[in-house]
């Protein structure tokens, strides 16, 4: 039976990697992005349906959910990263408090809204999946502290899911290449450095997210909720 999957932030980096990777695999997959032009053409690069919508609007999540069908069994919570920096002449706390709204609200309260605009059209053995990201653990800042929040609210959300059948969890993405996370900004010292923290001394691809995200949604992972899953080559460990 063909496997319904809503992927938001699906136009770029992980959230596209993803979807590309449950399309392939036959799911009629939805994704969303910002930006009409974006999301029409990744939607028809990856024959997938696009959806235009801010995560962070309770209005476009309303509609978004309103446009699927009665039943999703995947929902991939992509759409985050770093917000815009405040104005130059913003005073200084001003912009401090924007920058912490614009990280909590594209990191955390976006997924919070997606998920429950369509949380009753989840059935037994459907799978949430949130991308955290390792600057939750390390130096990560207001950044950091939303993917921290965005771990803390997958926990209670598993335990209120799981009576249902339903698992959720949470990839914490390391260093990623062939992103644009970094916005340009990535010089070859960072890189450099950022690969010599793991252990397995090589930088994270979108396939080792990719296959992560297929494997908590499948039959396999059907124990597994309630988790932040590492996935960094040993950049940071857990006991």
């Amino acid at each position: 039976m063909t496997r319904i999957v809503l992927v938001t932030g699906g136009t770029s980096g992980i959230g596209r990697a993803v979807a590309a990777r449950f399309a392939a695999d036959q799911a009629e997959v939805f994704i969303t992005g910002r930006h009409a032009d974006t999301v029409e053409q990744t939607a028809k690069e990856l024959g997938v349906h696009g959806v235009v919508c801010d995560a962070t609007h309770p209005g476009q999540v309303a509609a978004l959910s309103a446009q699927l069908g009665e039943a999703l069994d995947v929902l991939v919570n992509a759409a985050g990263g770093l917000p815009d920096s405040a104005p130059a002449d913003a005073p200084p706390l001003e912009a401090l408090l924007a920058q912490w709204h614009s990280n909590l609200a594209q990191n955390l309260l976006g997924a919070v809204l997606t998920t429950a605009s369509v949380q009753d059209k989840l059935t037994p053995g459907s799978s949430v999946l949130s991308i955290g990201s390792i600057g939750a653990e390390r130096r990560g800042g207001s950044y950091g502290a939303s993917k921290a929040a965005l771990a803390a609210w997958n926990a209670s959300l598993s335990c209120e899911l799981g009576p249902r059948g339903i698992t959720s969890n949470v990839i914490s993405a390391g260093y990623i290449a062939g992103t644009n996370f970094f916005r340009g900004q990535m010089t070859d010292e960072r890189h450099h450095a950022l690969v010599q923290e793991t252990h397995n001394k090589r930088p994270g691809t979108l396939d080792d997210i990719t296959e992560t995200a297929y494997f908590l949604a499948s039959p396999g992972a059907r124990h597994i909720t309630g988790q932040t899953i590492h996935v960094n080559g040993g950049a940071f460990t857990t006991r």
